[in-house]
């Protein structure tokens, strides 16, 4: 049975069927990646975006019924962008009883000065946000933080370093900073953003737009939003398809040398029984697979 969130309106059944459905997958990323013990202190990086004002309502509402405790902080930095309305989420959250803290720091001059005209800030302001972040974190007795990022960003983000960067790599739903001290957590790792549009609008949430990044035309990320969601319509599923093979590595089947060893794989008589990792039992482009190709994808595949 879904329990009201302490400041939300009184639900219809379909708000209440698409609660249930982010608390599930939220609970089913927790749960699957080990991401909340009993006893953290959690901090929810609220950026006044739809996704993290859904990612501390399903938190919140996960609270109440845990098997374990842990305690929620919402926190925010202002970076000081002209014409942010630094009063909204203080407003907002304490409406809902919520602890909170707003870090002020001025990461907007230093961005201006720094980025030239025309280029992307996101990279460098993402950077200093972090490091706010993380020093507030030290200081304050945070075991966990908590980001919004949702299955899309993920999927988006492999894109990104595979087409910019020539990396095969993404988001991960749980990570340690590289100075070792912080436990980074992405409980909406499950979700597709699609749900969280529903659910954000559903709450009528007092979204605050980036103005800072998010208003920069020609972004690389959002051209391969673009590209991902002309794929969606063309092939429903996917995105969802993607995020799985993101889920299932077969690491033998690559051609990085520092996640298989290739060189151990010496030449010899075959033996019966299953094809070993490393062995030609990889599907081939043409050969028959399971995925419901069409005629213009084989040939894509064969070419």
């Amino acid at each position: 049975m879904t329990r009201d969130l302490p400041g939300a309106t009184r639900p219809s059944n379909n708000f209440k069927k698409l609660q249930a459905q982010l608390r599930g997958l939220v609970g089913k990323a927790i749960e699957r990646y080990g991401m909340i013990e009993d006893g953290d202190r959690v901090m929810v990086c609220l950026s006044g975006g739809k996704d993290s004002y859904t990612l501390l309502d399903i938190l919140r509402l996960l609270k109440l019924s845990a098997p374990i405790r842990f305690d929620l902080i919402a926190v925010n930095l202002d970076q000081k962008q002209p014409g942010f309305p630094a009063e909204v989420l203080p407003g907002y959250l304490g409406g809902l009883g919520v602890p909170f803290h707003v870090i002020e720091q001025n990461t907007y001059s230093v961005v201006k000065r720094v980025i030239p005209e025309g280029r992307t800030m996101c990279g460098l302001c993402s950077r200093l946000r972090r490091g706010a972040l993380y020093r507030y974190a030290a200081l304050n007795g945070i075991t966990k933080i908590a980001l919004g990022h949702h299955r899309d960003d993920i999927v988006e983000t492999l894109f990104l370093n595979l087409f910019f960067g020539g990396r095969l790599e993404a988001m991960p739903p749980k990570l340690r900073s590289e100075d070792g001290r912080h436990v980074v957590i992405r409980p909406l790792a499950l979700v597709p953003e699609q749900l969280i549009s529903r659910y954000a609008a559903a709450r009528d949430f007092p979204i605050i737009p980036c103005t800072l990044c998010g208003s920069q035309a020609n972004l690389q990320r959002q051209a391969v939003k673009s590209m991902l969601a002309d794929w969606e319509r063309q092939h429903p599923g996917r995105i969802e398809s993607i995020f799985s093979g993101i889920c299932h590595v077969s690491a033998s089947h690559l051609a990085d040398p520092a996640l298989f060893d290739f060189a151990a794989l010496k030449g010899g008589p075959g033996r019966a029984g299953a094809p070993a990792p490393g062995t030609d039992a990889a599907a081939e482009p043409g050969d028959a697979v399971d995925a419901p190709w069409d005629a213009a994808d084989i040939d894509i595949a064969r070419s």
